[in-house]
C-alpha cells in the first residue's frame, strides 16, 4: 500500500501542457515525464509535500491511502522496510531524532494519570522530558536502580504502572539489566515495555524477540554511522501498538526527509562491518585500560569479570565501541587536563560514528536518583575506526598526564 498510491499519483502527476497552454503553464509541467526509472542498488529520492491524486473519488476514498508527502514517500518507506527486517519486527515509524523516537513513543502510548518506571541510567534528554514535559501532563515518573533484581522492581511499581522504561546497557556507566525477565513479569502485569536499544544498534541485541514491546534507537549514532543525520526509530511487533504508534507520528507531525531517510538506509548496509570492527576494537582498548594504574574499573559488559557481563553474553550477539573507566581520584582539573592532551579523540556528546570520542560524565551524574562509588572521575569513550594502538598510545600519553595533574 505504501508504493501503491505513490505510482498511481505519479501517473496523475505526468500530464504534459498542451500546446496552446501558455508559458506560464507550460513552465510549470515542463519536465514531467512517463519515462519509467531505471534500476539502482538505492531506492528512488521522491521529494514533495503535495500528493497528487488520480481522480477526484481518491480525494477521501482511504483513510489508509497516502495524500500528503509527510507520510513517507519512496525512500522513507524503503528505510521503514529495512528497520523491520533489522528488528525483527512487522511495524516500523521513522522520527526526526533519537529523542524524538523516545518521546513520540511516550507519547503515543501513555495517558494522565499514568505512572511509568524508568531506568535510572537512562539517557539524559530523555529524563528531562518526563521530568519537564510528561509531568505536566498528569503522568508521573518514578526511577528505579537498574541494579535491583527484576522481582523487585515489578513488587515497587505503583498500581497505576502503564510503561516500565529500559536502557540496556544504561547510559554513560553501562548498568545492565535482564530485560527479558523483566518484560516477562511486566506482561503478566499488563505493563508495557519499551527499551531504548540504541547501544545494540538494533543488530547486537534486539528487544522484541526477548519480550519487549517496543524497541526505540537513535538511528543517529550507528545505523547511520557518520555522525551527519539525526533520525529515530520505533519498532514493535502488536498491531495495536503499531496502530498507535502511527497515530502518534500522524498527531504530532513528526516526518524525515527522503534524502535523509536514504543516507540512514545507506549507513545501514555496512552497519555490522562497522560494529564488528569497532567492538573488536573497543575490546582491544578496554582491556589495556584495566592493566593501567590511573584506571580503577573497566565498565564494558563484553568484558569477562564486568559487571553484567553474565547477561551480556546471554542475550547479545557482540559488543560496540561504547564503554566506560573511572579514574583514580583526582580534581576537575586533572580531568579537563587528561581530556585536553588527547590528539584522536574527538569532545563530544555523540557517538556511533567512525570517529572516536570521549567525554567527562561526572556531571551528567548528579542528577540521578541512586549514586554508585565509581572510585574516581568516570569517562567515557567511543571507540571509532581508528587503528587501536593508536588510540592506546593517545590515552597512554593523556594519562600521564592526568597523574601529573592529580598529584
Amino acid at each position: 500500500m505504501r508504493w501503491a498510491l505513490s505510482l498511481v499519483a505519479q501517473d496523475a502527476a505526468t500530464r504534459m501542457p498542451a500546446k496552446n497552454d501558455q508559458d506560464e503553464t507550460r513552465l510549470i509541467r515542463a519536465g514531467l515525464s512517463r519515462d519509467r526509472k531505471v534500476k539502482t542498488v538505492g531506492p528512488a529520492i521522491q521529494k514533495g509535500s503535495t500528493v497528487l491524486l488520480p481522480d477526484a473519488a481518491s480525494l477521501y476514498a482511504d483513510a489508509g491511502q497516502i495524500t500528503y508527502g509527510r507520510q513517507g514517500l519512496s525512500a522513507q518507506f524503503a528505510l521503514q522496510a529495512a528497520i523491520e527486517e533489522l528488528e525483527h519486527a512487522t511495524f516500523a515509524t521513522l522520527y526526526p531524532s533519537g529523542l524524538a523516537a523516545l518521546t513520540g513513543t511516550l507519547l503515543a502510548v501513555l495517558k494522565a494519570g499514568d505512572e511509568v518506571m524508568v531506568t535510572d541510567t537512562i539517557y539524559k534528554p530523555t529524563r528531562q522530558f518526563c521530568d519537564r514535559v510528561l509531568k505536566r501532563f498528569g503522568v508521573t515518573t518514578n526511577y528505579f536502580d537498574p541494579r535491583q533484581s527484576p522481582d523487585a522492581l515489578i513488587d515497587a511499581m505503583p498500581a497505576a504502572t502503564a510503561l516500565i522504561l529500559l536502557e540496556s546497557p544504561g547510559s554513560l556507566s553501562f548498568e545492565m539489566q535482564d530485560v527479558a525477565q523483566i518484560a516477562a513479569l511486566a506482561k503478566q502485569r499488563g505493563v508495557l515495555t519499551v527499551a531504548d536499544n540504541t547501544w545494540g544498534a538494533g543488530y547486537l541485541f534486539r528487544p522484541l524477540d526477548h519480550g519487549v514491546d517496543i524497541s526505540v534507537q537513535a538511528l543517529t549514532k550507528y545505523v547511520a554511522g557518520h555522525s551527519d543525520i539525526f533520525m529515530g526509530s520505533a519498532a514493535v511487533c502488536d498491531a495495536k501498538l503499531a496502530g498507535a504508534l502511527k497515530d502518534g507520528v500522524d498527531n504530532l507531525g513528526w516526518a524525515v526527509a527522503g534524502d535523509e531517510a536514504y543516507q540512514v538506509l545507506r549507513g545501514l548496509r555496512t552497519l555490522a562491518t562497522r560494529l564488528e570492527r569497532q567492538g573488536e576494537s573497543g575490546l582491544v582498548v578496554a582491556n589495556w585500560l584495566g592493566d593501567h594504574p590511573e584506571v580503577v574499573e573497566v565498565y564494558h559488559p563484553a568484558l569477562p569479570g564486568a559487571p553484567g557481563h553474565d547477561l551480556w553474553k546471554r542475550d547479545f550477539t557482540g559488543a560496540c565501541g561504547l564503554f566506560a573507566f573511572s579514574l583514580t581520584a583526582g580534581p576537575v582539573s586533572a580531568v579537563n587536563a587528561f581530556l585536553d592532551e588527547l590528539r584522536l579523540f574527538g569532545l563530544g556528546f555523540s557517538w556511533g560514528g567512525f570517529e572516536s570520542l570521549a567525554i567527562s560524565c561526572d556531571a551528567q551524574l548528579k542528577v540521578r536518583k541512586f549514586h554508585p562509588n565509581y572510585g574516581g572521575p568516570l569517562i567515557r569513550l567511543h571507540i571509532g575506526l581508528e587503528d587501536p594502538k593508536d588510540l592506546i598510545s593517545d590515552l597512554e600519553r593523556a594519562l600521564g598526564v592526568y597523574k601529573t595533574c592529580r598529584t
